[in-house]
């Protein structure tokens, strides 16, 4: 460390004037609407202020509705379930319990080849009729 090197010059080297002072602009973001405005201004624009409506006690939960397509619904099972559910009959139809995989909700993207036993909270109407018209069933939790 220098300061070794400065015992007995009377400003250890940062001048007579400004005076090496402790945080001589405040600690921190101090002065982000005073002394320090333009930084703020500048590489920091909207810091300050709000925006939008407040959402007051949300609760998130009432929201959460994970989803499933048809076309990955097989993929959700065993590859010898798999097997046995591609060569099935609706009498003897796999039944498919997504929410036990993490979706409430099934949609209606792709095309389904067997029939299927869906039990989900919900399903969309392109994914009720095309499990109905490949010999399936829907059945909402």
């Amino acid at each position: 460390h220098k300061s070794r090197k400065h015992r007995g010059q009377v400003s250890a080297g940062h001048g007579r004037v400004g005076r090496a002072r402790k945080h001589p602009g405040g600690h921190g973001n101090a002065g982000g609407l005073t002394h320090h405005r333009t930084l703020f201004d500048r590489y920091h624009p909207h810091y300050f202020g709000k925006l939008g409506m407040r959402h007051l006690h949300m609760l998130k939960n009432r929201d959460y509705c994970p989803t499933v397509n048809i076309e990955k619904l097989l993929t959700l099972v065993p590859e010898e379930v798999r097997e046995k559910a591609l060569a099935g009959t609706p009498e003897n139809a796999l039944v498919l319990d997504v929410t036990h995989h993490g979706a409430f909700k099934v949609l209606g993207k792709g095309n389904l080849t067997c029939p299927l036993i869906v039990r989900a909270r919900y399903f969309s109407q392109q994914a009720e009729q095309k499990i109905l018209a490949a010999g399936g069933r829907c059945e909402i939790l």
